[in-house]
């Protein structure tokens, strides 16, 4: 597959300030630019005692900018020229130092003089803090983090962990991938801002022994991009899961489950708080009606043990049924006759959206594609024909909630 290209003419300008985690730093610009952005790196001189800014330039592929004296620049202006150019501006790391500096207004050097010089209404500064955590953990910092805030930057971060110096708390930058991610979910339209959204996600698995159990092939993968996309366009959002192997993504509030029964008693008590319910769980319609002991045995036995099903509790239509009901989505995953099985489904659960895919072929894989069904009309995404990937055609199913809506966001 394919890399994502999620920054794909986007200019950044990356700062470096003085702090053990600029080795990160170097990695961060290795995601930009794979991510397809193009990076232009400015170092304070305090950075410099901790990478070079040859490392930069080699990863980068651009002269890295040190002083607010650079001769290159025809104009002996970089501070404008530079923050003129960037669609974004990134402190990481962010010292103590400099969020001081940026907090009061202070500009003695490039990098905080491009930051004061930005125009604020279409190039905005995201900062990423790095330091101690008694640091971090005393008032003036956290005064100076809620004046950035206020102010309208972005701060991301800190994170909790091992430092440097030996001691543990928040301090951390963020790592570089959480932080790309960071970066490409700023540039996502907020068309889900203030929305709450509920959303199911992976199978579930029915047990019939303590170590045997009835599931599917489903890998959680389309919810979990879901997820991130709902986060990206603004909304909070929950994510009740079965039992996955995927990382809960940056924002998400995530409810582990195993069973539907399980799953259905989590959903249940959240929906009438949420806006949107989207159920894309792949969730047991069996389990078996009573649960064994203890292992079953084969020893000796020439015929296969039977045991009696019963239906499991429909999420979904439940949902759909409350009297302050969310917006419902439904999914389908179908072997076959797609539309015709999907309008069936939307009838049966009584509600406005059915997301219809051809379940076996993209189990499990990074790619799909969707047909969007519902009572009058129906089409493809992506509209193109073929697959798209998962994150994307996320990202276009919450653009077409919000329209279907009529967020204001969306319409405008």
């Amino acid at each position: 597959m394919s890399e994502r290209s999620d920054l794909l003419g986007k200019h950044i300008v990356l700062g470096l300030t003085g702090g053990i985690a600029c080795y990160k730093s170097a990695e961060l610009v290795r995601l930009l630019v794979k991510a397809g952005g193009t990076v232009q790196v400015v170092m304070t001189e305090a950075a410099q005692a901790f990478i070079t800014p040859v490392t930069m330039q080699a990863l980068s592929g651009r002269a890295v900018a040190t002083s607010q004296w650079d001769v290159r620049e025809a104009n002996n202006m970089a501070h404008i020229n530079l923050s003129r150019e960037a669609d974004a501006i990134l402190v990481a790391p962010a010292s103590a130092d400099f969020m001081a500096k940026l907090a009061q207004g202070r500009a003695d050097e490039l990098l905080s003089l491009l930051c004061l010089a930005r125009p604020r209404e279409r190039c905005p500064l995201l900062v990423a803090p790095a330091m101690n955590r008694e640091m971090w953990s005393h008032p003036a910092t956290q005064r100076n983090a809620q004046i950035l805030s206020d102010d309208g930057s972005l701060v991301l971060g800190p994170d909790c962990g091992d430092q440097a110096c030996g001691e543990v708390g928040d301090g951390r930058m963020l790592e570089p991938q959480t932080l790309l991610e960071e970066l490409i979910a700023f540039f996502q339209p907020k068309v889900l801002r203030g929305q709450r959204v509920l959303i199911t996600a992976g199978p579930t698995f029915e047990s019939i022994d303590p170590v045997r159990g009835i599931t599917n092939h489903s890998s959680g993968k389309m919810g979990f991009a879901l997820a991130r996309a709902a986060v990206e366009a603004g909304a909070v959002v929950t994510l009740v899961a079965g039992p996955v192997n995927l990382p809960t993504p940056r924002g998400v509030r995530r409810i582990d489950v195993m069973s539907a029964l399980q799953m259905h008693d989590a959903v249940l008590p959240l929906a009438t708080q949420h806006d949107v319910f989207v159920a894309t769980a792949a969730v047991a319609d069996w389990r078996p009606a009573s649960l064994s002991q203890h292992k079953i045995k084969k020893e000796g036995k020439k015929v296969a043990p039977t045991f009696e099903l019963t239906e499991n509790p429909d999420i979904l239509a439940a949902v759909a049924a409350l009297p302050d009901a969310p917006y419902c989505v439904g999914f389908a995953a179908e072997s076959e006759h797609l539309l015709e099985h999907a309008r069936a489904k939307l009838l049966r659960k009584r509600i406005p959206l059915i997301v219809g895919n051809l379940g076996p072929a993209t189990f499990g894989r990074d790619d799909n594609a969707l047909l969007l069904v519902d009572a009058t009309e129906h089409r493809e995404l992506p509209e193109h024909g073929g697959t798209a990937d998962k994150l994307d055609l996320a990202r276009a199913l919450m653009l077409e909630l919000a329209r279907r809506m009529k967020l204001p966001a969306a319409l405008s």
